[in-house]
């Protein structure tokens, strides 16, 4: 399955309508500008963004000490994937091939406070119930030929 922004934008649009996707970066630099200036609830950067990874840009995004939280998104699984998320400062992370099952799950679960660090059972929900109307998104992905 080749992803694209689009296609993310699309997913995002369809299953949260009251969600706004505020920016979109072509690199890392330019997220963690986005982060700063706009200030959105929940960044989604691709791990493997040019200029500055998604893991150097988390790291500078929880410098900036705003209420941003991250979400990592990669096509890369490792024994590690975990750890580095962790110590980048993100809040989790989603496989880009199950995108179309977590994606929105794992967005519900940060804006809940929580981590997501792999698909809980489908039976467990965040806590809150719902984000607010006004979450905002920055959306730091590197598509070839998006």
């Amino acid at each position: 399955m080749k992803l694209s922004s689009k296609g993310l934008r699309t997913l995002v649009g369809r299953s949260r309508r009251e969600w706004e996707i505020c920016g979109e970066a072509r690199n890392g630099k330019e997220a963690v500008e986005m982060v700063k200036r706009l200030r959105p609830d929940v960044g989604v950067l691709d791990i493997t963004m040019p200029v500055l990874s998604g893991l150097q840009a988390a790291r500078e995004i929880a410098e900036l000490g705003v209420s941003c939280r991250v979400l990592m998104f990669t096509m890369h699984e490792s024994d590690r994937l975990g750890v580095e998320v962790r110590e980048s400062g993100a809040q989790g992370y989603v496989l880009k091939s199950q995108a179309a099952r977590d994606l929105i799950r794992a967005i519900d679960y940060l804006l809940a406070g929580n981590t997501f660090f792999g698909a809980p059972p489908a039976h467990v929900k965040p806590e809150k119930d719902k984000p607010n109307p006004g979450t905002l998104f920055c959306l730091g992905f590197a598509f070839a030929g998006a």
